[in-house]
């Protein structure tokens, strides 16, 4: 046993870089020499203590990790093993990745894919895994891109670059929804064919507007999400995965009952390991690398409490990867 850097969040607002001891991490079949992490929007929240996202303390801040098995108890894991963890209440009920060890349940882990590196699946990390379980709920519901535009949210974010990258590589017609109208060139690099400023989404939905798109993935939540809905095709489909403008949803039932419009909810954190192995096999071969890397960025982990401020301010383009080790 010995003592490791992490970044430790105590009850109020105590966050900070400092060592933690080896022997305080939680139980689990699985030692993981940390290798890569994330900043997510849900960990901007723990490290400034926005919300209440942490429940139980001391907590390891992060949701999302890369590295290598160090000790395995696990059937299905041995040392050197590359694996992804996303998810399953790191970072607010278990010890989370900002930290140069965890130990986990073998049973929450993914085998790193052939091809990707474990910096690669950071740069990916929960918003583009999100992305993907998105992608995927459209396929099951019957999406294709012949059937029309497909709409994009929160498009410079984690969620909404790797959506449009995907989606645009996938042969939809993407139009991207954001609030910083500057990142045009950046958004149509990654593949969408349209831009639209989010005020034509923010004022108060009407029952049901001008059909627009075939179906779409929403990251933003609220008044947003109640427009696009408003705003979707007949027998179309929104994929909602995030809350950035808030939990309530102004809307009616009118899209529902009289366009057949479907709202399909995702969640990363419980997601069945299967579908967890089927996003992350689809993101080895339908996200291109080369928009992977323009969308990233690098930080140390003395630079994640900084960085998760700036993501909740709306401050940062694509994704964050963090160095561990």
């Amino acid at each position: 046993m010995g003592m490791f850097k992490a970044i430790r969040i105590d009850k109020a607002t105590l966050v900070a870089l400092t060592q933690f001891d080896e022997s305080e991490l939680m139980e689990g079949d699985v030692t993981v020499r940390v290798e890569w992490s994330t900043v997510n929007y849900k960990d901007g929240l723990a490290v400034t203590g926005k919300a209440p996202v942490v429940r139980r303390f001391p907590m390891i801040a992060g949701i999302d990790l890369a590295g290598t098995v160090e000790t395995s108890s696990h059937p299905d894991w041995k040392p050197g093993d590359k694996v992804i963890c996303n998810g399953w209440g790191m970072g607010e009920t278990h010890l989370g990745a900002y930290a140069e060890k965890a130990r986990v349940k073998g049973d929450w882990l993914v085998r790193l894919p052939d091809g990707m590196t474990t910096r690669d699946a950071m740069a990916i990390g929960t918003a583009g895994y999100t992305a993907m379980l998105s992608v995927l709920a459209l396929e099951k519901h019957g999406l294709k891109p012949a059937d029309g535009p497909v709409v994009v949210t929160g498009a410079a974010g984690g969620v909404g670059s790797v959506a449009i990258a995907v989606l645009s590589k996938l042969g939809y017609h993407v139009i991207a929804s954001t609030g910083r109208t500057s990142e045009e060139g950046y958004l149509k690099g990654l593949g969408a064919a349209e831009i639209i400023d989010r005020a034509e989404l923010s004022g108060a939905a009407k029952p049901l507007a001008k059909e627009r798109w075939a179906g779409g993935i929403d990251s933003v939540g609220s008044t947003t999400l109640a427009n696009l809905l408003s705003m979707t095709k007949y027998r179309g489909a929104i994929a909602a995965c995030g809350l950035a403008a808030g939990m309530d949803l102004p809307s009616s039932v009118a899209p529902f009952i009289l366009r057949g419009v479907c709202l399909l909810g995702i969640d990363s954190v419980m997601c069945p390991i299967e579908l967890r192995k089927q996003a992350w096999a689809r993101l080895a071969s339908d996200l291109d690398h080369a928009k992977l890397a323009e969308i990233t960025q690098e930080i140390g982990l003395d630079e994640v409490i900084e960085a998760g401020a700036r993501v909740l301010a709306g401050q940062v383009r694509g994704r964050i990867v963090v160095k561990i080790s």
